[in-house]
């Protein structure tokens, strides 16, 4: 009898607190799960040093022939207890993970155990803290939908001692959000003719997403004609054609052009106005040598002061203003150069040559109708000598 017994206490451990070992789950409790760790008698696993989050139920975590780590807490010989924990050695492992990981900047993924007041609650082994600020780019009103989740996470602030571990899916994003802007920095030329969305105005211009990375379109590169501000053409999520027309990699700045996409008002009004075409237009500026007249959307020609009326004209805003209507004639159209010639005075009336001449002859009358001789009032006086 003896010698049977002596295998049997060959095979039992030798345990002390602190002494991590592996066994089975050979009976799982509301409360509590037996371990055989290979002592003389069976492990006690509470609830409380199951996991560093809550616990409803043992059986949420461990079924029967698991196999588990724990760590030797207590031993009772007297009453035929040990005490292990399985969140010790978790804890451990973990800590030594996550300083790596903090260290090297790895990301680790979770799933989201619990909702609290200001933030998610994820198990990794310790509890780890996710604030409201740090789940996503954007604000989040409502997290009750990520209880469950998986998410991706990077360490922001840990310490062992006062066990705080602080995770953040947001900087996760931010990281892919910046490789995928290098990337696509990368990939873009000038020239390129691409798709975009509006992501926001601004009274400079629209900044545009062009596959993960913003360019600005500026103001003046919205249309061929004047815009005076963006949210006049433009509205977030509108989908516009864009032009690449500079890429800085170092400051990786990206200037776009929706305007270069579409034809040129020059090239426009090349097919419809000629020389010799007489055309209505608005007066746009006024300068001391003519006026600028658009005679077509986002086509100023001019009209020099010499070809602004008949009679002279000193300066154009004698007879014009800004904003007013007028009748011109084409002298002249090269759209090439961007340049027209107009004329006010070929579609203004002639005056006719009789009235001209009728006109002369009184400013003459009127000049020398005081000029008066003697001769002129006494005849007789002539023959005197």
């Amino acid at each position: 009898m003896a010698e049977e017994m002596k295998p049997e206490l060959a095979e039992v451990q030798n345990l002390e607190v602190g002494d991590v070992v592996t066994g089975k789950v050979v009976k799982v409790e509301d409360n509590q799960a037996l371990v055989d760790t290979g002592y003389k008698f069976e492990s006690i696993l509470p609830i409380s040093e199951l996991s560093s989050l809550h616990v409803d139920k043992v059986s949420d975590v461990l079924s029967e022939g698991d196999e588990v780590t724990v760590k030797v807490l207590r031993i009772k010989e007297d009453e035929g207890k040990l005490i292990v924990s399985k969140k010790e050695v978790d804890a451990e492992k973990a800590w030594a993970e996550l300083q790596q990981k903090f260290e090297t900047g790895e990301t680790l993924t979770a799933k989201v155990h619990d909702i609290v007041k200001g933030g998610l609650v994820v198990d990794v082994g310790v509890r780890g803290f996710i604030p409201a600020s740090h789940v996503e780019q954007h604000f989040v009103e409502d997290f009750s939908d990520y209880k469950g989740r998986e998410l991706t996470l990077k360490v922001v602030e840990l310490d062992p001692e006062k066990n705080k571990l602080i995770l953040s899916h947001k900087a996760v994003l931010e990281e892919e959000q910046e490789r995928r802007k290098k990337e696509r920095l990368s990939q873009l030329e000038e020239g390129q003719v691409l798709e975009g969305t509006v992501q926001r105005l601004t009274d400079f211009g629209a900044f545009v997403d062009i596959g993960g990375v913003d360019g600005l379109v500026h103001v003046s590169e919205i249309a061929w004609h004047r815009v005076e501000h963006p949210a006049d053409v433009l509205k977030e999520g509108d989908k516009v054609q864009v032009k690449v027309l500079k890429v800085n990699q170092e400051e990786e700045r990206i200037s776009l052009s929706i305007k270069e996409t579409l034809e040129s008002p020059w090239e426009k009004v090349a097919k419809e106005i000629s020389a010799g075409d007489i055309v209505k237009g608005k007066v746009k500026r006024l300068v001391s040598f003519g006026a600028f007249v658009e005679v077509y959307p986002g086509v100023e020609g001019l009209v020099h002061v010499s070809q602004i009326s008949h009679r002279h004209v000193e300066t154009p805003a004698e007879v014009l203003e800004e904003g007013q209507e007028v009748e011109v004639k084409v002298l002249d159209i090269l759209p090439d150069q961007k340049r027209i010639s107009l004329s006010m005075k070929e579609v203004e009336p002639k005056e006719p040559k009789k009235e001209v001449k009728e006109k002369e002859e009184n400013k003459l009358q009127q000049s020398s109708g005081l000029n008066v001789t003697l001769g002129d009032v006494y005849p007789e006086l002539r023959n005197l000598k």
